[in-house]
């Protein structure tokens, strides 16, 4: 039942990439699911926030550089 669950859930977000739809917010939640069964589920969400993050602390430095030259 997860699996049909959190398959049905993550291709949902793979089609919201294409069509409206919150897609960035879809997919983590489908593999979240899946990760309760699936090794490979959990080491692609640990991929997912880890590039998060740094993308994240990419943006704040540069805001703060941007900060700092005005």
């Amino acid at each position: 039942m997860i699996t049909v669950v959190g398959t049905s859930v993550l291709l949902l977000g793979i089609v919201m990439l294409i069509a409206p739809g919150p897609a960035f917010i879809v997919i983590p939640v489908g593999l979240a699911i899946l990760a309760v069964e699936f090794v490979w589920a959990r080491q692609w969400l640990r991929k997912l926030r880890e590039v998060i993050s740094r993308r994240g602390q990419e943006a704040r430095a540069d805001r703060a550089e941007n900060h700092r030259r005005s």
